[in-house]
């Protein structure tokens, strides 16, 4: 039976940890009986931190006139993409902030020049909001935007700037950005059109548990309509260098207890998404291993770089070596796998 939304708020309020745990991995064996722990290598790439969208909980974001405002130049990229080629990365997370100047074509341009020269690399990028606004600067839709990305080897997009889904905590934490309903309208285009994408949830600002819950209904109801969504990713919000924390320093630390209780709740409740993955970047090593024993399938990326949540203070690490290791001595089976979550290479964890 599927979870409705006051049974998944007990459980949320009520349920043991233990008890959370428990059910989310019997749901992940349902879906995942083969054991495989998978986990991806590849690279973020910040072509810009120009943004005029000033999110409160954004400590990476600069304003065109700051001096140390940057556009990566396509030798900059260049180079950051045959170091992950390097080390056998398959995808780059692309992203920036939301430049106020640059349109389509300048986007074009770039996405044909990574597909063309590096064609090995799968091009995860761009968020809801960059898509939203690439849009309205270009004075075009958002349909065709993601007609002509994808045209020029946009292949994936990530959830990114969904924060939490309820218009009445985006007022506080990102004024500025697209409403709930046109996060989702961006995403369900994107679907349409044979774009895959990812669903995401940053806690941990002024939501309350309501709030969550309504989160997970809206990607829900979006996964039931276009069974575009690959996975869902939480993690918890990083305060320091922010604004939000300076206006609200009630919002305290989000606790390994609350994190593990989200992420069980999400493999319960989310039953149409097929891959749970866990936050090791902003949780640590050791509470990213604990997650896969709370619902999580995927261990997430090596991010090989990793900018945004650096800058407000998250700075944990892991190489493909300690992914493996890490997945292993639960008694899971590591492996490797692409943008899609096809399996590139199982590891024999005897020789690792």
């Amino acid at each position: 039976m599927r979870l409705s939304n006051e049974e998944a708020l007990d459980l949320l309020r009520n349920a043991s940890l233990a008890d959370l745990g428990r059910m989310a991995t019997e749901k992940k064996r349902e879906l995942h009986p083969d054991k495989i722990t998978s986990f991806i290598v590849d690279r973020n790439i910040n072509y810009t931190n120009v943004c005029w969208v000033d999110c409160k909980f954004c400590a990476f974001y600069r304003h065109a006139k700051d001096e140390d405002a940057y556009i990566l130049s396509y030798e900059e990229i260049g180079k950051k993409i045959e170091e992950l080629i390097a080390i056998g990365g398959t995808q780059i997370l692309f992203q920036g902030g939301v430049h106020p100047k640059l349109k389509i074509e300048w986007y074009e341009d770039l996405v044909e020049y990574i597909s063309t020269h590096y064609p090995s690399i799968t091009i995860h990028g761009f968020s809801a909001i960059e898509i939203d606004y690439i849009a309205k600067v270009s004075r075009i839709s958002v349909r065709e935007v993601l007609e002509r990305l994808h045209a020029k080897g946009l292949y994936s997009m990530p959830g990114a700037g969904a924060e939490i889904l309820s218009d009445k905590v985006r007022d506080v934490i990102a004024p500025k950005k697209l409403d709930v309903k046109d996060w989702l309208q961006v995403h369900e285009i994107a679907h349409e059109i044979g774009i895959k994408t990812t669903a995401t949830m940053m806690f941990g600002t002024v939501e309350n548990d309501e709030d969550i819950i309504e989160h997970l209904e809206h990607i829900r109801k979006l996964q039931d309509k276009t069974g575009g969504f690959r996975a869902f990713i939480l993690w918890s919000f990083q305060s320091d260098n922010t604004k939000l924390i300076q206006e609200h320093p009630e919002i305290s630390k989000q606790s390994s207890n609350r994190y593990l209780r989200l992420l069980a709740l999400s493999r319960l409740y989310l039953d149409n998404f097929p891959n749970i993955q866990s936050s090791w970047v902003t949780q640590g090593s050791y509470i990213g291993q604990l997650a896969l024993l709370f619902g999580a399938n995927d261990l997430g990326s090596t991010m090989m770089e990793e900018n945004v949540v650096a800058a407000a203070g998250a700075s944990n690490r892991m190489n493909q070596e300690e992914m493996i290791r890490l997945i292993s001595d639960i008694g899971e089976i590591p492996a490797k796998r692409n943008t899609n979550y096809d399996i590139l290479e199982i590891y024999d964890t005897m020789e690792a």
